[in-house]
Order: C-alpha cells, then sequence, then structure tokens
C-alpha cells in the first residue's frame, strides 16, 4: 500500500492505491532505480486539526515512457504534482536557462499563497509585444480605411424589372429544380411578355447573391436596344438583335465557403442552358426569325463567385459542349479562392485552373475545347472590400489572345473603382457592358456572336484605354474616304515641326482647315505627332466643331478619278484655284481622356454634378502613317466658340524617361525628376521596380505654372499597368496617392513571363504653351502602405494566431511534465516570447529569403518554356506570406507581432467571458434548490461533473448525426460550447478553492479551449451554409464532411474534461511527441495555413486525439482506462479502495 500526498487542501489526506506490476519491471527504490521523490505540502493547504505525512513510496513503473504514478481526482487534482521536480535536467526544454532555474521557479509558484492566484497577470514582455501587435493591427485598419482609398464615382441606376419564372423547368431537367430557379428578365414598357426573339444571355449571381441583381444591366440593354439599335440599320444588318436576359436563383448560397456548393450549381447551370436554348425551338414562346439559325450558345455574364462558377461548368460531365464561347466577369476571384477553409473548394479550383491552362496550351485547335471560348475579368479596384482584386487577374490562366483583366478605373468615361455590389448597377459601368454585348453578337450564326478574334478585339476597344502598346490603329488600315477641297484663304499651312495651338474655335468666323506637313520618310523615324483637344472630334458626315483628316495631294489622273469618296468636304467657297485632297477621318482612333481644368476634382463627374466633356486624344507613329502627307485640322465654327486644341510633333526620345531606381532607395530617399520646359506635351516615366501591390506612394508636382497667362488645361496624370490592365486617371494633378494591383501576394505567377519594364508607367499631360518645367517628386507612403496589407492579409488570421498558440502550448506541456505546474496561457507566452517564438519567425524569414533567391535563379531557366504552363510553379507564392520579394523580409516578424497581440486579446477577452460566467454560475448555485441538486450530483463540491451515461449518450448521439445528416462542423461547435462550459465551472473551482490541482485544470482547460477558438473560423462557414440549406428547406444531406474520424477526438476530449481530469505529465520519451505535435503544427500554420487553412482543423484535430491517448493512459493500457473518460468518479473509486 503507497500513500500519496498532493499540493491541494481536500487531496491532503492519505489515499491508499492499488498496484501491480507487470512482469518484467522493476522497484522504483531498487539500487539500480532508485529514485526519492519529496513532496511539497503548501503550508496554507494544511488543515490545523490534522497533520500530513510526507513519505517516500515505493511503487512499480511499467515498461512503458509514460508516467504510470499519476491518479486524478475529478476535480482536476494531481496527486504527487510535485514528484517530477527532481527529473533529470536533460528532460528539460532548450527554453529554459537551466534546470535549477527552472526548480526555482516552480518553488516560487508552489511557495504562493492560493489566493494571490490572479487569472490577469502579464509579463512586461508580453504586455509590451501586445500593445505593439494592436498598435500595428490599429495602424493597418486606420489605413485600410482612411488612406489611400479611391473615390466613389458610380452613378444611381435606374430601372423598371419584372421577371418571368419556367415553372417548367422542373425535376424532370434537373434534381436541383425544388432549391433554384431559372427567370427571363423584362424590362416594363419595352419588353413585350415571356416571350423570347432575341439573342440569350445568362447571368450568375455570386456569393449570397440575388437573381435579381440582373435588373441593371438588362434594363439597359433593353432601353439601348429599344432607343437606338432597332434603328440603326447597318447594325441590324451586321446582326445585331435584342438580348434576353436569364437570371438564376440561387436561394443567395454561400458558394465560396462551400465546394460542393458549387458543383452543384454549375451542374443545375448546364441543365439550364440546355433548357435555355431548347426553348427557341418551341414556337410558343420564341418570336425569332425562322430563316436565322436556331442558337447554340449562352453568352455568360457572371459576378463574383458566379464567375468561378460559370468556368467550373466546363469541368462537369453533363456540359455540352459548344454552349458557352463568352463570358463576361465582374469582381470573380480567378486567381485563388478568397478562402480555403473547405479542401473542396481548393481542389475546385486547382481543378478548373488546370484545366483551362491545358486547354489553352494546346497547339492544335481541334485539342483546345475552349479554343473559342473568350473570357474578360473586370475587376472593381481598391474600393472593393470583398474580393481582392488581385485575385480577379487572369494572367496565370488565360492567354492574350482568349481574355484579358481590366479594372473598372481603366474602362473608358467610367473611370472609379467599383465595391463588390456597385459593380453590378454602376451606371456608367452598365452602359458599357451593354454596348460590348451588342458589339459581339451576330445572330446570322449558331453561336449568335463574332469570331474569337472579332470578340476579343471589341472588348479591347470597350474595356481598355486605347493608350495601350498593342492597339490596332484604324487609319493606317482604311482607304481614304472624304474628299477635301480647299482654297487660300480657308487654309493655314503651318511649318515643318510647327506646334498648332488653338486657343478658341471660330475665330476666321468662318471654317478654316490647319495643315501639318508630315515629315518624310527619312526623318520620320522616332517621331509621333499628338494632338489634344477639349471638343469631341466629328466623324465622317457629323457636322460638329472640329474634325481631323490624314491627307495626301488629290488630282484627278488616271485611274483616281473614280475613286469613290463617301464624302466631300469642300471649303473653297467655289474659288477657280483650289487644291482637293483625298483624306480620311482619324475620328475612330480617338482615345477619351477625363477633362482636366482648375475646377474638376475627379476624373467623373457625379449624380447632379456638372458634366464636363471628356477631352479627345490622338497619338500616332510616324512610320504607321508614312502614307499620307499632311494632319488636316477642320474647325468648321463659323462663330467664335469655346475650345481649343493642341497639336505638335514629338521625339519619342524626348518623351519617354525610365528610372531604374531599387525600392529600397525610393523608400529611403524618394525620387525626383525635373522636366524642363521644352518638354514634349505627353510625357512617359517609366519606374520598373515598382510592381508590387503592398506599397503605397505620394507624386508631388511642383512649379507648373502659366505665368499671367490662362492655361488650356491643368496637369493630367495617368497611372498603368501592362498587367493586369489597370490605369488611374488624376485630374488638375497637383498631390496625388498612387496605389496599384501588380505583383500581389499569394497570386500565381502569370504564363507569359514579366519583361523587365513591367513596372508603373506615368504618362503627363501638360499644356505645352506654358513653356514652364516641371518637378515631380515620388516618395513611399509608409503608413499608406500599412492599409494594402488588410485586403492581401486577411485569411493569415485563420492560420499565423495557431502558430503562437501551438507554440504556447508546446511550452506548457513542457513545463508541465518537467514540474507539474501547468503554467497559464500569458506566462508560457513570455516563455516563448523570449526564445522559441523569435527564432521561429527569424527561421520563417531566411526561409522566405531563400525561396526568394531560388526563384530568381531559376526564372532564367523558364525563358525557354515560356508557352509551356507545365514548366511553370503555379503554386510558388503559396508559401509563408505569398511572395518571395526579399524587400518585404519584414512581413513575417510584424505578421507575429500582431498575432501575439491577438492571441492576447482574445485570451483575456475569453478570461473575461469565462469569469463572468463563473460568477454567474456561483451565484446560481448558491440558490437552495440548486445547491442541493448539485450536493446530490457532485463527490467534490469545486467540480460537478455530469453522469457518465449522459455523456455517453449526448457523444453517441452527434456522430451518429454527423455520419448520417449534420456536418461535422455543427458537432465542433457544440464541442467548442461544451469546452466553454468546462472552462466557466474550472474557473469557479480555481476562484474559489485555489490550489495547484485546480489552478492547473483552470490553465489546462483554459488553453484548449483558445486552441479551439481559433480553429472555430474554419468550421464556422460550412455550418452557415448547411443552416442556409435547412432554411430553404433542401434537406438533402451534404455529400461532403460527414467524417466522423474529424470530430470523435474532439468530442472524446471535451467529454473527458467534463468529469474534471487533469491530463497525466508525461515523463518518458512520449513527452516529445507532444513538442513534435505542437511544434509541427505551428510549422504547418506558417508556411502552408494560408493557402490550406482548412488543415489546421485535421492538425488540431490530431492534437485532440493525441491528448485523449494521454488521458486514456492515467491508469493503464487497458480498455478500463479508455472507459474511464466516461466514468468520472466511479472507476477512480473503484481503483483507490477505502482510506487506511
Amino acid at each position: 500500500m503507497q500513500r500519496r500526498s498532493s499540493g491541494s487542501s481536500e487531496d491532503s489526506a492519505d489515499i491508499s492505491v492499488k498496484t501491480s506490476r507487470p512482469h518484467g519491471q522493476t522497484r522504483l527504490n531498487d539500487p539500480s532505480s532508485t529514485i526519492r521523490h519529496s513532496h511539497d505540502v503548501r503550508q496554507s493547504d494544511r488543515p490545523q486539526n490534522s497533520g500530513t505525512r510526507s513519505t517516500s513510496a515505493r511503487s512499480r513503473r511499467p515498461s512503458s515512457n509514460v508516467n504510470w504514478r499519476l491518479s486524478h481526482s475529478r476535480d482536476g487534482s494531481t496527486e504527487k504534482a510535485a514528484a517530477a521536480s527532481h527529473l533529470a535536467p536533460a528532460t528539460l526544454s532548450p527554453d529554459y536557462p537551466s534546470m535549477e532555474s527552472e526548480r526555482t521557479a516552480s518553488s516560487r509558484r508552489r511557495s504562493r499563497q492560493p489566493r494571490s492566484w490572479s487569472p490577469w497577470s502579464i509579463s512586461f514582455l508580453t504586455l509590451f509585444t501586445s500593445l505593439a501587435g494592436i498598435g500595428f493591427l490599429l495602424a493597418v485598419i486606420y489605413s485600410a480605411a482612411s488612406l489611400h482609398c479611391d473615390p466613389k464615382g458610380c452613378r444611381m441606376s435606374w430601372m423598371s424589372p419584372s421577371y418571368a419564372k419556367f415553372d417548367e423547368f422542373d425535376t424532370e431537367h434537373t434534381r436541383f429544380a425544388t432549391k433554384y430557379s431559372l427567370y427571363l428578365y423584362r424590362e416594363q414598357g419595352f419588353d413585350n411578355g415571356p416571350k423570347i426573339k432575341g439573342i440569350p444571355v445568362l447571368f450568375i449571381p455570386g456569393n449570397a447573391g440575388s437573381y435579381k441583381q440582373v435588373r441593371s444591366i438588362a434594363s439597359e440593354s433593353a432601353r439601348y436596344f429599344h432607343d437606338v439599335l432597332q434603328h440603326d440599320a447597318a447594325a441590324l444588318h451586321a446582326g445585331a438583335r435584342s438580348l434576353d436576359f436569364f437570371t438564376v436563383d440561387f436561394n443567395e448560397d454561400f458558394t465560396a465557403f462551400h465546394g460542393q456548393t458549387m458543383l452543384d450549381q454549375a451542374e443545375y447551370l448546364n441543365e439550364a442552358i440546355r433548357y435555355i436554348l431548347s426553348l427557341y425551338l418551341d414556337p410558343k414562346i420564341s418570336e425569332r426569325d425562322p430563316s436565322l439559325p436556331d442558337p447554340s450558345s449562352v453568352i455568360i455574364l457572371g459576378h463574383s463567385m458566379g464567375g468561378i462558377v460559370a468556368r467550373t461548368m466546363f469541368i462537369m460531365p453533363n456540359y455540352q459542349p459548344d454552349s458557352v464561347n463568352t463570358i463576361i466577369t465582374m469582381s470573380a476571384p480567378h486567381a485563388r479562392p478568397p478562402v480555403t477553409f473547405d479542401p473542396q473548394i481548393v481542389s475546385i479550383y486547382n481543378d478548373i485552373n488546370n484545366y483551362w491552362r491545358r486547354s489553352y496550351s494546346k497547339k492544335s485547335s481541334a485539342e483546345n475545347a475552349l479554343g473559342q471560348v473568350t473570357l474578360v475579368s473586370i475587376a472593381g479596384g481598391g474600393l472593393d472590400t470583398v474580393v481582392p482584386s488581385d485575385y480577379a487577374g487572369l494572367e496565370s490562366i488565360v492567354p492574350e489572345t482568349h481574355g484579358f483583366t481590366a479594372f473598372t478605373s481603366t474602362v473608358p468615361t467610367v473611370w472609379t473603382s467599383m465595391d463588390h455590389q456597385a459593380i453590378t448597377w454602376c451606371d456608367q459601368f452598365r452602359k458599357v457592358i451593354v454596348r460590348a454585348l451588342y458589339d459581339i453578337v451576330d445572330n446570322r450564326g449558331r453561336s449568335q456572336t463574332k469570331s474569337r478574334a472579332d470578340r476579343m478585339r471589341a472588348f479591347k476597344r470597350r474595356f481598355l484605354t486605347g493608350l495601350e502598346s498593342f492597339v490596332e490603329k484604324t487609319l493606317p488600315e482604311t482607304a481614304s474616304s472624304t474628299l477635301l477641297t480647299l482654297e487660300d484663304e480657308s487654309t493655314t499651312m503651318l511649318a515643318a515641326d510647327e506646334r498648332l495651338v488653338l486657343r478658341n474655335l471660330g475665330t476666321q468666323r468662318k471654317p478654316q482647315a490647319y495643315l501639318l506637313p508630315l515629315p518624310p520618310d527619312g526623318f520620320a523615324e522616332g517621331k509621333r505627332v499628338t494632338l489634344l483637344s477639349d471638343s469631341k472630334l466629328d466623324r465622317p458626315g457629323e457636322d460638329g466643331k472640329l474634325e481631323v483628316l490624314f491627307c495626301n495631294f488629290f488630282s484627278p489622273q488616271a485611274g483616281q478619278a473614280s475613286l469613290p469618296f463617301s464624302m466631300n468636304l469642300d471649303l473653297a467657297s467655289d474659288s477657280a484655284e483650289s487644291t482637293k485632297l483625298a483624306c480620311n477621318n482619324a475620328a475612330s482612333d480617338v482615345v477619351s481622356l477625363p477633362a482636366s481644368t482648375r475646377f474638376t476634382k475627379d476624373p467623373f463627374f457625379k449624380e447632379g454634378g456638372w458634366q464636363i466633356p471628356p477631352f479627345s486624344y490622338l497619338e500616332y507613329d510616324l512610320e504607321d502613317i508614312s502614307d499620307y502627307e499632311f494632319v488636316a485640322v477642320i474647325d468648321k465654327n463659323a462663330s467664335p466658340t469655346a475650345g481649343w486644341l493642341v497639336a505638335e510633333f514629338s521625339d519619342k526620345a524626348d518623351a519617354h524617361l525610365t528610372r531604374n531606381i531599387s525600392l529600397r532607395r525610393l523608400l529611403s530617399f524618394g525620387l525626383s525628376l525635373h522636366l524642363p520646359a521644352g518638354r514634349p506635351m505627353v510625357t512617359e516615366v517609366k519606374l520598373p521596380s515598382i510592381q508590387s501591390s503592398l506599397l503605397a506612394y505620394n507624386l508631388r508636382i511642383e512649379g507648373h505654372s502659366c505665368n499671367d497667362r490662362e492655361p488650356l488645361f491643368t496637369p493630367l496624370v495617368r497611372q498603368y499597368l501592362s498587367e493586369p490592365y489597370e490605369s488611374k486617371y488624376f485630374v488638375n494633378a497637383q498631390e496625388v496617392e498612387i496605389s496599384l494591383h501588380g505583383v500581389s501576394p499569394y497570386v500565381p505567377p502569370p504564363i507569359k513571363s514579366r519583361q523587365f519594364d513591367d513596372g508603373l508607367s506615368l504618362q503627363f499631360w501638360t499644356d505645352p504653351t506654358c513653356d514652364s518645367s516641371m518637378s515631380v517628386h515620388i516618395t513611399v507612403d509608409t503608413l499608406g502602405s500599412l492599409g494594402k496589407l488588410y485586403m492581401r492579409y486577411r485569411t493569415v488570421f485563420a492560420s499565423f494566431p495557431l502558430l503562437v498558440v501551438a507554440l504556447v502550448l508546446r511550452k506548457q506541456f513542457q513545463v508541465y511534465d518537467n514540474t507539474g505546474v501547468f503554467i497559464p496561457f500569458s506566462e508560457s507566452l513570455d516563455f516563448c516570447l523570449r526564445r522559441s517564438l523569435p527564432m521561429l519567425l527569424l527561421s520563417m524569414t531566411l526561409l522566405s529569403l531563400s525561396m526568394g533567391q531560388s526563384s530568381s535563379t531559376g526564372s532564367k531557366s523558364l525563358l525557354f518554356w515560356r508557352n509551356n504552363t507545365a514548366a511553370i510553379d503555379f503554386t510558388q507564392n503559396d508559401l509563408l506570406v505569398g511572395t518571395s520579394d526579399p524587400f518585404f523580409w519584414f512581413l513575417i516578424p510584424m505578421i507575429g507581432i500582431i498575432c501575439v497581440g491577438v492571441c492576447i486579446a482574445l485570451h483575456y477577452m475569453t478570461q473575461l467571458l469565462t469569469c463572468l460566467l463563473s460568477i454567474i454560475y456561483s451565484w446560481i448555485s448558491v440558490r437552495p434548490i440548486v445547491q442541493h441538486q448539485e450536493k446530490k450530483r457532485a463527490a467534490s463540491p469545486a467540480f460537478a461533473p455530469s453522469s457518465p451515461r449522459s455523456r455517453l449518450i449526448t457523444a453517441v448521439v452527434l456522430l451518429l448525426l454527423v455520419s448520417t445528416f449534420i456536418p461535422y462542423q455543427f458537432a465542433y461547435v457544440v464541442a467548442c460550447l461544451v469546452q466553454l462550459s468546462t472552462a466557466v465551472r474550472a474557473h469557479r473551482s480555481a476562484r474559489e478553492t485555489p490550489s495547484l490541482a485546480t489552478i492547473n485544470f483552470n490553465n489546462y482547460v483554459h488553453s484548449i479551449l483558445l486552441l479551439m477558438l481559433w480553429i472555430l473560423p474554419i468550421n464556422l462557414p460550412t455550418l452557415v451554409v448547411w443552416v442556409r440549406n435547412l432554411a430553404v428547406h433542401w434537406f438533402t444531406a451534404f455529400s461532403s464532411h460527414h467524417n466522423v474520424l474529424s470530430i470523435l477526438p474532439f468530442i472524446l476530449l471535451v467529454e473527458t474534461l467534463t468529469t474534471g481530469k487533469m491530463v497525466p505529465p508525461l515523463t518518458g520519451r512520449l513527452r516529445h511527441l507532444t513538442n513534435i505535435i505542437f511544434f509541427g503544427i505551428a510549422i504547418y500554420a506558417a508556411v502552408y495555413g494560408v493557402s490550406h487553412a482548412y488543415m489546421l482543423h485535421y492538425l488540431v484535430n490530431l492534437v485532440a486525439a493525441w491528448l485523449v491517448a494521454v488521458h486514456s493512459t492515467s491508469d493503464s493500457w487497458s480498455l478500463a482506462g479508455l472507459s474511464s473518460m466516461f466514468d468520472g468518479g466511479q472507476t477512480e473509486d473503484r481503483k483507490q479502495g477505502k482510506d487506511p
């Protein structure tokens, strides 16, 4: 018989414990294995009327490495808690300087009075680090909300919507007919009934989106065709017809959170397209011209996750080939999933992106299933705070011949960023979308659209600025169509290379022509002609203010007399001496620029604001227009009219500057540029080093003035990137805030290798008549750059805090296994901050830097494989913080410090919650009736576990439901609530009867609760999807998330802790396994946590399984030990027997 003395007052009595010695085991007091244990008993824990004996126990130790000598009472007390204090120093963690210091700390903790225990204590190092982390976090939030924010410029749209539901699209066509619905949009007053007679377009809503979001674009389509196109004979002859907008009601499903929901929607959409195409064959519904071919494809318009579902349709078994050839997406995260909490979401993204890449990499069009599919992605820009616009990029998925990415701030006449919802209703943007759709439709073919090349050309014309280097000018490719007749009195001939400046129009009170002679071929190399005006340039046949023509001399010689001219512009006034020029109108190549005057603040005009017409800009390389001899500017005004025009020739070398400056030097000293007085009207500055979307910049313009002369216009600045196509305009520019969506964390690399000069470019339009120099200063905005971290690194809070919590638990178990004291969370964090956490963050930083070096050296070998997508590692940015740029080495330490602050904040918030609930619990339990019931239930007044049968029934019922109907995430939420209840009772026990045992158990339960809380956000989205399905009466069980093993360890652990049993310390080699598990979780959370956050649940599930195994070995490896988890005190009572 042994007698053991615990460290608590209620366990100070001697307890008889039966022991057995398995075969081959030796006694602890044998000479070969003698260990003397002295047990410290706190003076305050000794009852005054009884003595406490401290004896040396003779026991038998099994051959296992587990400490078998501990037994536990139901309130979490651990007998012989101090017995481990004489273990060998080699068992200690390296985080402790020596065994003696830890023993000293343990003695100090044991000698403390119980009433001095406080769960709110915190060291200065932990407090300082936490405040620094929270300060960083607040600075990031403040910067994101207040600094470098794009102005809002969307104007409200109006419509008269109505919807016709297709009830015939029932379960005979799709198994989702009871959950989803198909509608046809009709604009009241413009569309006649539910009849269809146009070209089908299908709108797909996004995550939690409504089918009614189609109304803005569909309304504009109906009104535009009714008011304009149906009266345009040329457009009708080219195949333009009205658009029939269909829309899908997904009952506002949470598509972004659940992979199976994405697959269900994709399957339903394929069936819906099959049904839509069949409607055009039904004469009862269709009013199409019988002579036209029946539609074989549908145009897709997808918002947010609806765009991803549209691409998922192509990999579904029920996809009908060639049923979709045009997709336009708005704010759709193509590059990567917005959250990675569901493994199926990650798998689907990999499947669809790999399928699209493989298809487009096929050399033969016959092998490419997507050969005729065009995909255009429109991103909202900085105002979209739901989906990072960096994720909308297609550069890693689709080649330039089949798709591109553009930002709404790039789109002509739009010129503003948009939030996630505004992109579906913004008035100026919906007009562009509708006109782009009508540009590509052609009802003369079965596909109902033009060829792929024509579609891409139309999309680029509508969605890009027209200033891109690849833009095809129409002027050099068309024949002369206008005959211009001039006389000397109505013509002004400028000298070679002379600048044309018209400050007012109509000053001659009659139409006037200004001729700018083009340099001959030998002098045209490296030169360009630019023209800017605040007036609209007329197309052929229009009677406005200005017309710009490119001309050659015309003489009625043989072969030329019969040339057909669609227009005849005569300024000779029946003069006998006249000059005839064969000309081409340049209006088709005009680029619209936002007006920049002293009165403009934004490139757009707001609702009810003063609308200033945009500027008209022309730019040609002289090599491209070498067939022409003159530039003719025709001022058609017969009276003085407000308006101006500037045209000039310039050397491209003088207008293009490249500054190769490193980011470090730019951060330290900034960049200053001096533009001389004789500079061209348009100057471009390239900064190749500025590519990252994580930095914000300030630009300041100084020195530009016109003295006493009124300037024609104020400086206009355009910032742009080549890929993706993002442009921003700044009017009346003096101080400009620059932010961009370039190279972004976690985004896959592009298929096409980035060029050296693919960084930020700045274009400056300045009034050349001012003839003054100008200085440009560019600096990095450090505080403004912090806000750029918000959208790119929001999801790190699902992974990086787990690194901190895992290291804290690792240290807690190390100290507990060595000293028998389970230290508080904040104290353990203090130990981690002194060594393990800084060392791990330093290691991760060095790993990130080494990855950057390897990727930069390996990129050269990929130059020969640019067209082979298999040679590109699209997952190279999935690790750590998603970037290998050595400039951002500080991100890992900074995020680590922020996560420390967040973890401490959650720790004290949870501590406060449990404290308040324990006070409420104590107040309720002192009531006579409740107290009487608790005395019957609990052998210990400090901790009252539930009955074993109720716990067993609860666990079995939960597991049965998980395996059949509910997702395991529901059971996980239940487990968190049970753990919270256990923490409340443990806190009450530690507060009312403070002892080493109760405090140990309270700290242990609290830390496990924190660990589970950090996994809770990963599980909640799937639970939300399940609850949403129940709300719409869709009771079909998930085909995923029913793995019982994903929740069983959590259920066993929390049910074990409800009994009040403290985990036994491990003194053998198995204690290293605990260390390895927690350290492995910390490493995984840092390296792969953001890209594969769903794995964190499984890893913590492994921790729960290991702790359950440790709990079950408190007495033996037999099934009795396992059953003791559901038998809080009865098993121990049977083993302990009677007191002597």
